[in-house]
């Protein structure tokens, strides 16, 4: 992959300088992540329409066309941005929606992108709307307009680019304006992966950090890491740690077990933010309806942060019920935390 990344971490002079990366990006991450398409494991529509998309362009002679993940976080949108860059042999600039504070910040990225390279945008959908305007001529004719002066003397710019390529990343596809979303040519989806994939990942993994595990507790680990490669490899260290101290430094299902219920992860990957969100709607609520905000409230958690890191996985293992009047516990989420069973749940 190439060894060209950079991080937005500011403007000056209109030149965007390379900066601490995030925890993600550091060396140690990196050396985690698979570097080319035929390495990364799970999402195979993804990677087939990736594979398909970018041996066409390399045909063409022209860069990938715009792309859009989404899904929610630790799925793998970061990654697959590393791959597109260095499957296409271009420069990666990593920026985010939420530092692009004004036009300023992504014209200064924009005009030193060479031909073939990659901008990566996290979080996409919180980039300000004023930021946004100054993506759509971009991205669609590879030129950025802006006015020189005030007044009577003001007049208009254009600015031509080099042909470069947009990946977005965002966990809420809902939030992103319409005129955004339809500039981008691929337009994909990111689910939670099955415990066969994380399987391999986490031996992957483990082989990389030159960690002994045997297949027990590679495959306890992947039961309890909630379909998300990320909180896989996040707790394949905590247990990493806990074996070196507590048991000789192998790693079984054991280990993984005694090691997980020291972090607050049960047999179902739920944390303890997860357990207390379910107690509140069955406690507070009698099981729910009730709505998102007043869940917040209770446990004085930001609902932003109840709806993009939580509720996904409770959804996808049937914990909780998304109706039109709220949330609601479901049968299930009772039996686990030892709750008798309502008759109207099913």
């Amino acid at each position: 992959m190439s060894d060209k990344v950079f991080t937005h971490a500011g403007q000056v002079g209109g030149l965007v300088h390379a900066g601490r990366q995030t925890v993600d990006a550091e060396s140690e991450m990196l050396s985690l992540r698979p570097e080319r398409l035929g390495e990364y494991v799970g999402q195979a529509e993804v990677v087939e329409t990736l594979e398909i998309a970018i041996a066409a362009a390399k045909i063409r002679q022209e860069p990938l066309e715009h792309v859009l993940f989404h899904g929610p976080p630790g799925l793998g949108k970061t990654t697959l941005s590393h791959i597109i860059a260095a499957e296409m042999g271009g420069t990666l600039t990593v920026t985010s929606g939420p530092a692009l504070e004004k036009g300023g910040d992504l014209i200064g990225i924009l005009t030193h992108l060479a031909t073939g390279d990659v901008l990566f945008i996290d979080e996409i959908h919180r980039t300000p709307k004023t930021v946004e305007e100054f993506l759509y001529p971009a991205m669609e004719d590879f030129a950025v307009d802006f006015v020189l002066d005030k007044g009577i003397h003001a007049r208009s710019h254009r600015f031509q680019l080099k042909r470069f390529t947009l990946v977005g990343a965002t966990t809420r596809v809902g939030l992103l304006s319409a005129p955004l979303r339809d500039r981008f040519g691929i337009f994909r989806s990111l689910d939670f992966y099955t415990l066969a994939d994380l399987h391999r990942i986490v031996r992957r993994s483990a082989l990389l950090l030159e960690i002994d595990m045997d297949d027990g507790g590679a495959e306890e680990l992947s039961r309890r890491s909630r379909g998300t490669p990320r909180i896989a490899n996040r707790l394949l260290k905590r247990v990493r740690d806990y074996a070196q101290v507590r048991a000789g430094g192998r790693i079984d299902r054991e280990t993984v077990s005694a090691a997980l219920a020291l972090e607050g992860v049960d047999d179902k990957g739920l944390t303890d933010l997860d357990r207390r969100y379910l107690k509140t709607i069955i406690d507070f609520y009698g099981g729910g309806p009730v709505g998102i905000e007043a869940i917040a409230a209770t446990l004085q958690e930001e609902s932003d942060t109840l709806v993009d890191v939580v509720e996904p996985y409770l959804l996808k293992i049937g914990m909780i019920l998304r109706t039109s009047a709220g949330r609601r516990a479901s049968a299930a989420a009772h039996q686990h935390l030892g709750y008798p069973t309502q008759e109207k749940l099913f």
